[in-house]
């Protein structure tokens, strides 16, 4: 792979981006580039040879010469751009003589950042990230994206690989899209994921960029620009969030653009300094709230209470097959021609019939038929029951933004890995494309229509940092209680602390045992918390407990 010399002059006569990453480290900055899973389609048309860089011509093994055409897997093609980029077989010698020369040219071109697309979630290889994963001998930051269907357990398959990880669909510059990162940033936080065992040092769950300022529409390459949608409020929201979380900061908008507001937000000192350097980060379940209008009235107080919304679908989910929640499914003959299996397990919704797909034999061309029949011996379609042709999807055909929900597509029947499936004895239904299992959930969601949220976390200098987040449509004030604090973070006398709020310079004083501040609609406070230590913990009982 080389750049184009139309769009990147400075790469004729085999540069390649030499110079470029010359230039910006010139300036102080890192030289990152976008890459997509395994081999291009037009490699693959023009069936080129593969190089083998320890010989320095093509690779040859077997007494022949290795093509592009040999390594490829054309029913493994990227989902959503299955013109462009299909999956290598890293069994094959060749196939990894693809990827180390690959991974080799972006070391000798300076490259520091590394972005691996359509290769986690739904998309997941974990073949190929792992033999990435070990060409690399010298310290590049490797990415792993899109992260849509992504759960802990999968991440903890290549957390150990990598060192940062999309936990979400692609993130624009909507309020949908910010709001759909605090469960699965919360349960990543619970799973112990952030800064976990990484490669050359730790990983950590990537939520994905900061879409400030100057930028496009989803899709668009060439414009037209615009300024982000989120208002200020919402900005604030979302890179308190992601310092909280300590996911990677990523700017998303023209630098050469940015308002003077938008600036002050990416670079605030306290959230940079939370996001590098905090420790015990995760949600705070413990706070209440009353609307803002009340208080200010003098009016009785009235606590936000769950409103529960339900709606009876069903939401076709993939997980690692090594989760519990992987095996409920089962096989059943409806007569003797037709077999259909159905998720068991219980959706805890009387109001939902089961789900259930039909089996159909996969018919392969007829060139292609005696190479791979016995590759996909016991694989299936599955095929919804009143839509024959229709076949059940895995993964979906276009990228998903976060707030977007998968609940399990239908298309065209094809020969696609992406709709073959296999039932195993121990219940699990395994896609071919993904090699993770299906699972199926009542989209009955809680939905919490307070919308609160809170995050906790500690410094490097003994502060409590305790973040607010209202995600409703009014202003609320929001409470914490210093005793419930306490029981999550033991240690500090609360009732000694001084704080100051970070966006509005503001002091804040603990009354009665309670921390409360108001928050703007879709807004945040963030509480820096200076606190003696407790006096119940001397230094002889800590003396005490490490003789333990």
């Amino acid at each position: 792979m080389v750049p184009d010399p139309g769009r990147w002059p400075s790469s004729e006569n085999g540069k390649g981006f030499t110079e470029v990453a010359n230039q910006v480290h010139s300036m102080g900055l890192k030289f990152g580039i976008h890459v997509m899973r395994g081999i291009s389609t037009q490699a693959v048309n023009a069936n080129t040879p593969i190089l083998d860089t320890t010989m320095g011509g093509a690779y040859q093994e077997s007494g022949r010469v290795w093509y592009a055409k040999d390594i490829a897997i054309p029913e493994r093609a990227c989902a959503w751009m299955s013109h462009g980029f299909m999956s290598v077989n890293t069994k094959l010698g060749a196939g990894k003589a693809f990827l180390r020369s690959l991974y080799e040219q972006y070391a000798a071109w300076g490259v520091d950042f590394v972005k691996h697309d359509c290769i986690f979630g739904d998309d997941f290889d974990l073949n190929e990230i792992s033999y990435v994963s070990e060409e690399f001998d010298r310290p590049i930051v490797y990415s792993l994206s899109p992260g849509t269907s992504a759960t802990p357990a999968m991440a903890k398959d290549v957390s150990g690989l990598v060192n940062m990880y999309r936990i979400t669909g692609d993130d624009w510059d909507t309020w949908g899209d910010v709001k759909a990162h605090f469960d699965i940033t919360r349960d990543f936080s619970n799973a112990n994921m952030i800064g976990a065992k990484g490669l050359m040092g730790n990983s950590w769950p990537d939520l994905d960029m900061l879409p400030f300022g100057w930028l496009t529409d989803p899709g668009s390459n060439e414009g037209p620009h615009r300024y982000s949608y989120l208002n200020l409020e919402e900005k604030k929201t979302q890179m308190t969030l992601w310092s909280m979380a300590k996911s990677p900061l990523m700017y998303g908008g023209d630098v050469r653009k940015i308002d003077p507001s938008t600036y002050d937000v990416i670079t605030n000192p306290t959230l940079l300094e939370i996001n590098s350097f905090s420790s015990n980060n995760m949600e705070f379940p413990y706070i209440t709230s009353v609307n803002s209008e009340d208080q200010d009235l003098g009016r009785p107080m009235r606590r936000s209470s769950m409103e529960i919304k339900t709606s009876y679908t069903h939401s076709l989910g993939l997980t690692s097959c090594t989760e519990s929640k992987a095996s409920g499914w089962a096989s059943e003959s409806l007569n003797q021609y037709l077999e259909r299996i159905c998720w068991k397990r219980s959706l805890g919704n009387k109001h939902l019939a089961p789900f259930c797909v039909h089996k159909r034999e996969l018919y392969f061309p007829f060139d292609e038929a005696s190479m791979y029949q016995e590759y996909h011996q016991r694989k299936h379609h599955l095929v919804a029951t009143n839509r024959i042709k229709f076949c059940l999807d895995a993964s979906p055909k276009r990228k998903l933004t976060s707030k977007e929900f998968k609940r399990g597509t239908f298309s065209p029947c094809s020969w696609d890995s992406n709709q073959m499936w296999e039932l195993n004895p121990n219940g699990t239904l395994v896609n071919s494309y993904s090699g993770l299992c299906a699972t199926v959930e009542s989209s009955e969601d809680t939905i919490n229509s307070g919308g609160l949220h809170s995050w906790i976390a500690t410094g490097r200098k003994g502060e409590v940092y305790v973040a607010f987040f209202n995600l409703s449509e009014q202003k609320r004030v929001i409470s914490a209680k210093t005793s419930d604090l306490a029981k999550v973070l033991p240690g500090r006398d609360f009732s000694s602390c001084q704080g100051s709020e970070v966006w509005s310079g503001d002091a804040i004083e603990i009354t009665q045992g309670t921390l409360s501040t108001a928050v703007e609609v879709h807004g945040s406070a963030l509480i820096v918390l200076n606190c003696n230590e407790s006096p119940l913990l001397s230094p002889k009982i800590e003396r005490k407990k490490e003789n333990k």
